[in-house]
Formats: structure tokens, C-alpha cells, sequence
């Protein structure tokens, strides 16, 4: 195995935010049926968004800041970071105020742009692939939509799945699946913030985003 494809895969694992094996409390989704019903490119389209800024951003000399509002422009198309945030706190969300649920957005926003630019430097040579094939979830009426993420000698790569919904603003990305046992982004940081909150509270997660967002962007 390459120097390039280790490199591409712990920049997923550690982009991604997510652990190699599940922890305690982590939702693992089986493959689900082929959906018939929503349009494949409709339900798609948040991914590939995203999927395109971060080939710009690794194929830009640009710095950080400025890939950090092409990715940031990407993000906020493709994600909706309100029900990621609050699957990533777990119950304990519903009881924090208004203010430090607007707070904890912002600072998990910022969190989430610099990982992304972070994980995809320029150079990186990821390579971005979407099947076109649409799986209902097991939840509710969410979408699946499977990818892979590998260089030009590790393809077609890391498998890399997204929970879709679909509200007012379309569809949107409400978590990220990594691996062929589909290992929930939004549980691995569930069990780091809940930490963190009981430690620290609101002001502490956010500092600790913070912290970590500043060290995203020293390259």
C-alpha cells in the first residue's frame, strides 16, 4: 500500500471525525432497499455540491480562508448542520437555550468547514466518485446515498454513505457513514461531546471546537 493512499485514508478518518470501530452507543446502518421513489440526481445533488468544492479547494493554491468559503458555500448547501449538531448532542440538545443552541452552531459550522479544508489540501488528489444508485434508510423516509473517496491508486476507495432528508430547503445531508460497516459520524461525536459537556458545559464544547478549528487550519 502507497504512502498516498494511508495518507488519503487517515485524512478521511480524522476529516470525517469518525473512529475505525464503532463506540459504545454507535449506530450502525444495514443496507437498505434501492429507493423507487424520489429522483436519484435530486436527492444527489447536496453531495455532488459538496463533493465539487472539495475537488476546487485540493486543486487550489488559494489559502486557507478562501478555500474555507468555497467549502463553507458547499457546506451550507449540502448539510443541514441543525439536525447534525442536535444528533451529535443527543437528548441532552433539547434542554440548552435558545442562545447556546445558536452559539454551539456557529462554533460546529466553523468546526465542520475547517475539518473539510483541513482533510482535502492542496494537492491531496482525492478522487470523488457517487453511485448512482438511491437505498431508503431503515429510518423514517430518509435517502441513502453511497460514495467513495480514493486517490488514483486506491480506487475506487473508502466507501463514504450520507443519511439524506428532504424539508422545506430540499434535500440535505443530516449524517456521514464511513466505511462498508457504516460507522455514524453523528454518534462518534456524540460520545466526544457528551464528554466534554459534562465537563465544561456549552462554553467548554465551543472552546474546544474553536481550538480544534485553529489547529485545522495551520497548513
Amino acid at each position: 500500500m502507497s504512502m498516498k493512499r494511508i495518507s488519503l485514508r487517515a485524512g478521511l478518518v480524522l476529516g470525517l471525525g469518525m473512529a475505525l470501530l464503532p463506540a459504545a452507543g454507535t449506530s450502525i446502518l444495514a443496507p437498505a432497499a434501492v429507493a423507487q421513489s424520489a429522483p436519484a440526481s435530486a436527492v444527489s445533488a447536496p453531495v455532488q455540491t459538496l463533493y465539487a468544492a472539495l475537488d476546487k479547494a485540493q486543486n487550489s493554491s488559494a489559502s486557507f480562508a478562501e478555500r474555507s468559503q468555497i467549502v463553507g458555500a458547499a457546506v451550507d448547501q449540502a448539510y443541514d448542520l441543525d439536525a447534525v449538531l442536535k444528533a451529535s448532542i443527543g437528548l441532552r440538545y433539547q434542554s440548552l437555550a435558545a442562545e447556546d443552541k445558536q452559539k454551539l452552531l456557529s462554533a460546529f459550522r466553523d468546526f465542520t468547514i475547517a475539518r473539510y479544508v483541513s482533510s482535502f489540501k492542496p494537492g491531496s488528489g482525492a478522487r470523488f466518485t457517487v453511485k448512482p444508485a438511491i437505498e431508503n434508510s431503515p429510518v423514517g423516509d430518509n435517502k441513502i446515498v453511497n460514495t467513495y473517496i480514493g486517490s488514483d491508486d486506491s480506487m475506487p476507495g473508502t466507501p463514504v454513505s450520507y443519511i439524506m432528508h428532504n424539508d422545506a430547503s430540499g434535500w440535505r445531508i443530516t449524517d456521514v457513514l464511513l466505511g462498508e460497516s457504516r460507522i455514524s459520524q453523528a454518534a462518534a461525536q456524540r460520545s466526544d461531546f457528551s464528554s466534554t459537556l459534562t465537563s465544561g458545559g456549552v462554553p467548554g464544547l465551543i472552546n474546544v471546537l474553536e481550538r480544534k478549528v485553529k489547529t485545522f487550519s495551520k497548513d
